[in-house]
């Protein structure tokens, strides 16, 4: 199983937003069979089968094993991956363009970089996992607290430069069989409290 899988085909993004799906995919994260899942949703296990079909058919969840139960083949099924995200590959005709409007203080186009983002190593991860290759990657995530909106500007500033200054030292543009890659660096407000309730607060709290 793995930690995270990438959805791109917009039908299997459609099956994965089922509420009852959705739940079997999360009860899954442990192998079941459709009896085992039908007592613990509240479905009569022909509906929970069904369900498990479309699953299975757009490769959310697999085979473990097949048990026989008398005159019955009982097959227990497990999810492909611990959580899913769904790429803006899936809703193509409208999926965010950062390139459309950039505007480094704009949450709007940070949400587009982040669009971008999960839809280009959602597709080296599929490339990748065909090629059976590694993905190189590097990340950094953290948390600091600001005194005030000034040292917050002061900060971004400062990290703008100093990313700056690593790119002109590193990039070389003429380099023989280099390859490219892309830099994200993001600052943004740390969600502390349930989604629906912290939005409003978040965007309206001063520093």
């Amino acid at each position: 199983m793995l930690d995270v899988a990438v959805i791109e085909d917009p039908a299997a993004a459609e099956v994965s937003l089922d509420p009852i799906r959705a739940r079997l995919l999360s009860e899954l994260s442990e192998p079941g069979s459709a009896t085992m899942l039908a007592a613990k949703v509240g479905l009569p296990r022909q509906k929970v089968n069904y369900h498990l079909k479309a699953l299975e058919r757009y490769g959310l969840v697999e085979l473990v094993e097949e048990r026989r139960k008398g005159n019955v083949t009982e097959r227990v099924m497990r999810a492909t991956a611990a959580s899913y995200v769904i790429s803006p590959v899936a809703l193509a005709a409208v999926q965010p363009d950062p390139s459309r409007s950039p505007d480094q203080l704009s949450a709007r186009w940070l949400l587009a970089v982040a669009a971008r983002l999960v839809r280009d190593v959602g597709a080296l991860i599929t490339g990748a996992a065909k090629a059976r290759k590694p993905v190189a990657t590097f990340a950094i995530d953290g948390e600091i607290r600001f005194a005030s909106a000034a040292d917050r500007a002061a900060f971004a500033e400062e990290l703008a430069n100093t990313v700056t200054a690593l790119v002109g030292k590193y990039h070389d543009e003429k380099a023989e069989g280099g390859r490219p890659h892309r830099i994200v660096v993001a600052v943004h407000p740390s969600v502390t409290k349930p989604i629906e309730t912290s939005a409003t607060e978040i965007a309206t709290k001063e520093l």
